[in-house]
């Protein structure tokens, strides 16, 4: 019997609670409830050494998240807005995915890539998304038809503002488990 599709999370802020955080984590909980195995990566647990394709050394959480990602199915994106692109923590993550890219699935080569955005205010959230649409595909991945763009910023009453994120986690969950079923 096959394993569940595992679903990888990466994001957040060191901020303790950030709104990006948050959402990764409301999206891994969807993902979850349709059956996929999760882990996260929130701000605290990603690498904070600088990435270098020259050095041949990799910081612990560095190896916890390459390792989390060779054998993830889908992958949970989730990056504050800041000055109308991502934080340079995700931007670093990110960068160690080069670390896969002699793998016989290199770098994140189909698997769904699904990406959120938080910001406070509304400018930095396309930008945002773009940047990270534009990682994903040079990554080789997938990304889910659907974004989440939680502006962080509006107090007003309207659906939970973690409703998007978990769209988010549903997408990828269900293109993971359909492309189980096939291979």
């Amino acid at each position: 019997m096959s394993r569940q599709p595992l679903i990888v999370g990466l994001g957040g802020a060191l901020r303790a609670q950030s709104m990006s955080e948050r959402a990764m984590r409301a999206a891994l909980e969807a993902a979850a409830r349709l059956g996929c195995e999760t882990r996260a990566f929130g701000g605290p647990d990603l690498p904070q050494a600088f990435f270098s394709v020259e050095s041949g050394e990799r910081c612990a959480p560095a190896r916890a998240l390459i390792e989390a990602l060779r054998g993830a199915d889908g992958v949970i994106i989730a990056s504050p807005g800041y000055h109308g692109s991502i934080s340079g923590l995700v931007k670093n993550a990110l960068d160690y995915v080069e670390d896969l890219s002699g793998d016989t699935r290199p770098y994140l080569d189909g698997r769904a890539i699904g990406l959120i955005v938080t910001a406070n205010g509304p400018q930095a959230l396309g930008s945002t998304l773009a940047a990270l649409r534009s990682i994903a595909h040079a990554l080789r991945g997938w990304p889910t038809p659907y974004a989440a763009l939680i502006n962080s910023g509006v107090t007003e009453a309207g659906p939970h503002p973690l409703t998007p994120a978990e769209t988010v986690g549903q997408q990828v969950a269900e293109f993971a488990l359909r492309w189980r079923r096939q291979a």
